[in-house]
């Protein structure tokens, strides 16, 4: 790589490697070296040039914007991978030319660690944002890679997945005589104080979530679709939510990867599997230990992880995770009432009583939430003697969304 103005980024391997060579000659030119305190520590910064220690991200811009203006060729050391929730982001937002020389990433070091394969895994942060979306993806998908940060690490993800069945593989330190890497149960994690800076990886074993998927698109909705036909899963006496309405049931909710979605009176577990499938962590309480078990097979058919909370809603519903959008399949006012106390942004319910529906939206405007909904009526082609078709009719559905001001 020819030195010249602009800015380079270099990243600096998180398993200890060597610096990449293209570093010698653009140090050597720079006029201008910003990174953290250790990474300027670590390389033979050249003495005519200016450092800046990386604290607060702005002032570091505004240095490197000056210098672009000037001419003056700039470094900047990152840490493995910068274009991987690093720095490159930040610095092309600003409008800044770059050019990035990556290394080995603190995640695929973590994996390697591991001994571990990681084609299938999603990578997450939780640096800088709200932890609950990397517990989500952890709680949804079998194999997650978290970036932490002080006060969103592993002793905070293992206590969200408290009740999943997942082991924790923490690196910290990783490239360092410090190194440790330890595996630990969610309970295990949350009791302990981890070094910072560590990568976590969360591991469900595939005998309870199913297979891999193998498409290279882990948290992508399902190759085979939503709103499957009633054939496609298991259930007894007609104790589901019926295609047509559950497309429009987890259309409402919402679902996606770092979501975290209620199915309450779970049934066959459809809708939550549904919601399972497009990336969203599930959590489905029943109170029918029969029907539990149908939720677990068919869970297990459609290789999705639904945790399921085995009670009679809503005294089942506390101490549980807070959820981003419940579905309330079954029960009655109290039970609505008991998940509009809890505040997720959104609650679907489908009622076939009509005398239910002035109540529950009552209820749901009363906790502060704007309320739609519509009857759905749908008629399904069915085969007559001598080879004519009618429509046959299906029980009309109630559906309420209610939306929190």
């Amino acid at each position: 790589m020819t030195p010249a103005a602009g800015v380079t980024v270099v990243g600096l391997d998180a398993a200890g490697a060597p610096p990449h060579p293209a570093l010698a000659p653009v140090l050597a030119a720079a006029g201008l070296v910003v990174g953290a305190a250790r990474h300027l520590a670590s390389v033979p910064v050249p003495a005519g040039a200016d450092t800046v220690a990386l604290g607060p991200l702005a002032p570091a811009v505004r240095r490197l914007t000056g210098a672009v203006a000037a001419g003056v060729p700039a470094v900047v050391l990152a840490s493995g991978d910068p274009g991987l929730f690093g720095i490159v982001r930040r610095l092309r937002a600003a409008g800044l030319p770059l050019r990035v020389v990556p290394a080995v990433s603190s995640v695929a070091a973590a994996f390697a660690r591991a001994g571990l394969p990681w084609d299938g895994a999603v990578v997450v942060t939780a640096h800088g944002r709200d932890p609950r979306a990397a517990v989500n993806a952890c709680r949804a998908l079998p194999l997650v890679a978290v970036l932490t940060a002080p006060g969103a690490g592993a002793a905070e993800l293992g206590a969200g997945l408290l009740g999943w069945c997942r082991r924790l593989l923490v690196a910290e330190h990783l490239g360092t005589d410090a190194e440790r890497v330890r595996e630990v149960t969610p309970e295990q994690a949350a009791a302990e104080t981890w070094s910072d800076p560590h990568v976590l990886l969360s591991i469900a074993d595939a005998a309870d979530v199913g297979a891999m998927r193998s498409d290279n698109q882990p948290a992508a909705a399902p190759a085979h679709g939503w709103a499957l036909p009633e054939t496609r899963y298991a259930h007894r006496d007609s104790m589901i939510t019926k295609s047509e309405v559950r497309a429009l049931v987890v259309a409402r909710l919402r679902p996606r990867l770092g979501r975290l979605i209620w199915d309450v009176g779970a049934g066959s577990g459809s809708v939550g599997i549904e919601c399972a499938s497009l990336g969203a962590a599930v959590l489905a309480v029943e109170r029918d230990t029969d029907s539990a078990a149908t939720i677990r097979a068919n869970a297990a058919a459609h290789a999705v992880d639904v945790r399921l909370v085995i009670g009679r809603a809503p005294e089942a519903l506390a101490g549980l995770p807070e959820p981003d959008a419940v579905f309330v399949g079954g029960g009655g006012a109290d039970v609505l009432a008991a998940v509009a106390s809890r505040r997720p942004d959104r609650v679907v319910a489908t009622l076939a009583a009509l005398d239910r529906v002035g109540p529950a939206v009552g209820l749901l405007r009363a906790a502060g939430y704007t309320v739609d909904g519509c009857q759905l009526s749908a008629a399904r082609l069915a085969d007559l003697p001598g080879g004519s078709i009618r429509l046959a009719a299906t029980n009309p559905v109630v559906v309420l969304t209610g939306e929190r001001q």
